[in-house]
């Protein structure tokens, strides 16, 4: 990442930032590996490291119950989707919490006036649950789910959708995000991103060729004005 210009140490902080929420916000992957290593307990199976499961929560389900059993065929995945959810409903917020760094950044979001809110693809219901135990349903301004509307990311709606919910401009808004889907809705949805290096990503994974706005090591850093990029 290059060093922030003169005009970029001046940037006041966005109107109106959106961000995703596992691997972003929130480092979920121990709820996760609580749940991939029930499901293998239940089959006979030993527990796996979390150092396996990381990389792959931003990828969803089934990619992390690929993950947990490689040697199950893709096609059966969709059939094991429910279990998982209903045992990480069991396990939410039990071990995650966000990354370090985010909440002094969300609160130097608020002292500026930036409204700030979450389009994840997690199943809506389940975000709604988190959201109290984390603290932040007084302060997260709106909340879309990956089933929250017809289509979820990469597709741009439940970005430009949540930025209609908060009465702004997609343009006004900048969405962050640890995923190359996360970066494309962005584009498409006219918002500037951010890449968060911090999150999960498998080994093949480019985040300089998703051509987000910019690219952030910590959250901390995004506590200062001058590292996010200009909206459009």
């Amino acid at each position: 990442m290059t060093a922030a210009s003169p005009q970029a140490n001046a940037r006041a902080f966005p109107k109106a930032v959106l961000f995703d929420l596992d691997g972003t916000l929130l480092d979920s992957a121990p709820d996760m590996l609580a749940v991939a290593n029930r499901m293998r307990a239940d089959r006979g199976r030993d527990p796996i490291s979390l150092d396996l499961l990381r990389p792959h929560v931003s990828k969803g389900s089934r990619a992390m119950i690929g993950a947990a059993f490689p040697d199950l065929d893709a096609s059966e995945r969709d059939g094991w989707v429910q279990e998982f959810l209903d045992l990480y409903e069991a396990e939410l917020g039990l071990h995650g919490a966000p990354f370090e760094g985010v909440e002094p950044m969300l609160a130097a979001l608020e002292a500026a006036g930036c409204v700030w809110g979450i389009v994840t693809n997690k199943p809506e219901y389940l975000a709604r649950k988190l959201i109290p135990l984390l603290g932040w349903q007084t302060r997260c301004a709106v909340l879309i789910g990956g089933d929250t509307l017809a289509v979820r990311k990469p597709d741009p709606l439940p970005l430009t959708h949540a930025a209609e919910l908060i009465g702004m401009r997609p343009g006004d808004c900048i969405y962050v995000g640890d995923d190359e889907r996360d970066i494309v809705a962005a584009r498409a949805a006219g918002m500037a991103s951010v890449v968060a290096l911090w999150g999960y990503r498998l080994a093949e994974d480019d985040p300089i060729a998703w051509q987000g706005d910019v690219l952030v090591e910590l959250p901390s850093s995004l506590s200062e004005p001058g590292a996010w990029p200009a909206t459009r």
